[in-house]
């Protein structure tokens, strides 16, 4: 009952006061510990792109900004919503030159602020001139790609330095872009006008604008995912061919299924409009990337004219989608800044990231873009991960990777399992899927997860411009309220700080994970061109080439001395492919004689021998006899 009144104590705040004063832990002054001020910026920021330089990827910027007389500072964004952690492209900025009534003003950077611009403004001017430039990365090691001869991927917070000291939301921009000749644009922002070649998009607050990204291109084709009536839904495909944007009947009825499920699920929609914007791609860099009122997606060219051959898609569409509710507009409060300097904490990632995991997986089921028997084997390739394949949970908790954004900013790492990256997003998805299951039981059938999702991320209807920002007790209320077991605190603690293994969910759905000698079809879908995985028996997997990607920490291949980042030169005599490999593993499992690998290390090659019966081991879901069956219905759609 106590975490119930403070829960709607918070609500209560919410309403009245605005989202600095209502929600605990939100800072009101930006890295410098200047305040920032929710009052309306003075006047309308028009900032203009020309993004017509295929060849060079070269953005050109010019931004107009009223001032007053005095020092003025400018950020460049820094921490970015949805990549939670200060990964403004600062680098790639270059050219700044500011003027005023025609003159030439110096500025200087904050030395212990990068990300910040300082200009000392005379007195009698009213307005600055900004020039100055995006360099998009021209190759892989310099960042992902954005720019390609056929499409781009504008994002907003790359193109602009905004007035320090103020909210997002409390500055209006007026934005235009300039394409190349004959493309079409595609945004959640509304067009004021069009002028040739040139957008001009109607006026906004800074915080709408970030949040609504630009994918444009040579070959286009919009898609309505919504019935008429409705809220609109799109898929705008861009691709790399015009062939590539061949889509089937049934293959956009699948999509538009997944909008269908989503309504179903969540009963309320926070958007006045969406659009999926996606890319059918071999050229532009992969994102997956979540917005209010649109997504940025990307998949390979073979998205649509391999859709048979495939044993589902990806939960890539139903993820970022699902977004719209979880992380969007209901945000955790420490991650709800005011702006784009101040930096934001993860401490409810599992939420965020993880129940997105969860749902986005069941939507990708119910909607039929992956199918039943491949729902399960992707849920198995998970549970596989916590139950015996990830050492770091002896060290570190789930719950402490959720400043994996922040420490690792998703570089590789050699030792993944030991050292976790991430796992709030699959370790996430094991929790709540123990929790709907709990929630399942302990109700009769009668109540499930789908009630909290309906309950904590659809109220509202039809509410988008600001988030609603939540935190732990009203998610643990929350359950309560679905569910009472006056322990819904403890449940989670339990899972997210404790030692409490993260695949009870399975048994508790009626299913256990086991290994058989042969993949599943989804499995050998997914690896297709990846290389070869011994994870599950030797405890190490390799590129194509034979080189050694993860190794892990206390798997047969590790206590033989297997490094990740080796080359695997032979196995048992025989110079290294995939399928020799598994026939050697194949025949271990019959043999008293260790594997026998030729490695080599840098100029160093070693004979290593690992010690490993098992034979193969490929994870599977079964059937408990005699429990429940509260998976099946999990993952099948909502009438």
């Amino acid at each position: 009952m106590r975490v119930l009144q403070l829960a709607a104590l918070g609500v209560a705040l919410l309403t009245a006061t605005g989202l600095a004063a209502a929600v605990p832990n939100v800072p009101t002054t930006d890295a410098r510990g200047v305040a920032i001020s929710e009052a309306p910026y003075p006047g309308t920021i028009t900032l203009d792109v020309d993004a017509t330089d295929l060849g060079q990827r070269v953005f050109k910027i010019r931004q107009s900004v009223p001032v007053a007389a005095g020092l003025q500072r400018f950020h460049y964004p820094a921490w970015l919503p949805g990549t939670h952690s200060p990964s403004g492209a600062i680098e790639k900025l270059a050219g700044l030159v500011i003027t005023a009534n025609g003159q030439r003003l110096e500025w200087m950077r904050d030395p212990l602020d990068v990300y910040t611009f300082n200009v000392q403004v005379p007195e009698g001017v009213a307005t600055l001139q900004m020039d100055y430039q995006f360099l998009s990365p021209t190759d892989a090691a310099q960042g992902r790609a954005v720019m390609t001869p056929n499409m781009l991927n504008l994002q907003w917070n790359a193109m602009v330095l905004y007035p320090a000291g103020h909210a997002a939301h409390a500055i209006t921009y007026q934005a235009s872009v300039r394409y190349p000749q004959g493309w079409e644009a595609a945004s959640a922002l509304g067009v004021a006008s069009r002028d040739g070649d040139t957008v001009h998009y109607a006026p906004v607050n800074l915080e709408i604008l970030v949040d609504s990204p630009v994918f444009a291109g040579r070959y286009h084709r919009t898609f309505e995912l919504s019935a008429a009536g409705t809220r609109p839904v799109r898929l705008n495909v861009f691709a790399d061919r015009a062939r590539d944007l061949e889509a089937k009947p049934e293959h956009i009825a699948q999509h538009r299924a997944l909008v269908t499920q989503a309504r179903k699920l969540f009963g309320a929609e926070h958007y006045d409009h969406y659009d999926f914007l996606f890319a059918v791609t071999s050229q532009l860099g992969g994102i997956g990337l979540e917005h209010q009122r649109s997504s940025e997606n990307s998949e390979g060219r073979d998205y649509f004219s391999g859709w048979d051959a495939k044993i589902g898609s990806s939960d890539l569409l139903g993820h970022e989608y699902t977004h719209s509710w979880d992380g969007k507009y209901r945000r955790p409060a420490d991650l709800a800044t005011l702006n784009y300097n101040v930096p934001m904490q993860g401490s409810l990632l599992w939420v965020y990231e993880g129940q997105t995991q969860y749902w986005g997986n069941v939507l990708t089921a119910r909607s039929g873009l992956r199918p039943m028997e491949a729902s399960r084997d992707a849920l198995a390739l998970v549970a596989a991960t916590y139950a015996d394949n990830r050492p770091g949970l002896e060290w570190r908790t789930l719950g402490d990777t959720t400043n994996d954004p922040v420490i690792a900013r998703r570089r590789p790492k050699p030792y993944r399992g030991y050292q976790m990256s991430e796992d709030y997003y699959q370790g996430g998805q094991m929790l709540w899927l123990e929790a709907d299951a709990r929630i399942r039981k302990l109700s009769g059938g009668k109540r499930r997860l789908d009630d909290f999702a309906q309950a904590f991320f659809g109220r509202n209807d039809g509410q988008w411009q600001r988030p609603d920002p939540y935190t732990f007790d009203e998610v643990a209320a929350t359950l309560e309220q679905v569910q009472p077991t006056g322990d819904w605190a403890q449940f989670l603690h339990a899972r997210v700080e404790g030692r409490i293994d993260l695949t009870g969910g399975l048994a508790a759905s009626g299913w256990k994970l086991v290994y058989r000698d042969k993949p599943s079809a989804y499995y050998k879908a997914q690896m297709k061109g990846r290389g070869a995985n011994f994870i599950y028996s030797l405890g190490i997997a390799l590129d194509a080439a034979g080189k050694v990607t993860e190794v892990r920490w206390d798997s047969p291949a590790f206590a033989a001395g297997v490094g990740s980042g080796m080359q695997v030169m032979a196995v048992n005599g025989l110079q290294y492919n995939a399928s020799d490999m598994e026939d050697a593993v194949r025949a271990a499992k019959d043999s008293a004689q260790p594997l026998v690998l030729l490695v080599k290390e840098m100029d160093v090659y070693r004979t290593l021998h690992i010690a490993y019966h098992g034979g193969l081991r490929y994870p599977h879901l079964e059937r408990i006899e005699g429990t429940p069956d509260y998976l099946t219905p999990i993952l099948s759609a909502r009438k």
